[in-house]
């Protein structure tokens, strides 16, 4: 197992862990862009989304954050994906997808922050 794949698990579990306890005990980490600017972030409500995932609640999760519960599906492939090729030590897919995607991702999230924080009804 490489390095970058331990700091994944790692990471995953520690995800895991925050949900959990952010639930028991209702102690969330406050979106920093949102404390600051007052204007919410493409990721925000992402906890409450996984939480209500967690919890079966779809349609919840859904209108916490619209766009990355749509995309929740490739993100989750790709990580398994990343995962599954770090042990056996081979380049995942996220890897081989050309820069114009990744563009194309980042452009489509900004254009989903600037949509959330103009109507209302997209807010977390």
């Amino acid at each position: 197992m490489n390095k970058n794949l331990k700091n994944i698990l790692i990471l995953i579990f520690i995800i895991l862990v925050y949900l959990i306890l952010g639930h028991t005990f209702h102690i969330y980490i406050p979106c920093v862009f949102h404390e600051i600017t007052g204007l919410y972030c493409p990721g925000c409500g992402v906890t409450r989304m996984l939480y209500s995932l967690l919890s079966g609640d779809m349609y919840a999760a859904f209108r916490y954050n619209m766009l990355l519960f749509v995309c929740l599906p490739i993100i989750v492939f790709l990580s398994i994906n990343y995962i599954y090729a770090g042990f056996k030590n081979k380049k995942p897919l996220c890897f081989k997808i050309p820069n114009f995607i990744w563009i194309i991702s980042i452009v489509i999230l900004l254009i989903w922050m600037i949509i959330r924080n103009i109507f209302p009804y997209f807010a977390p």
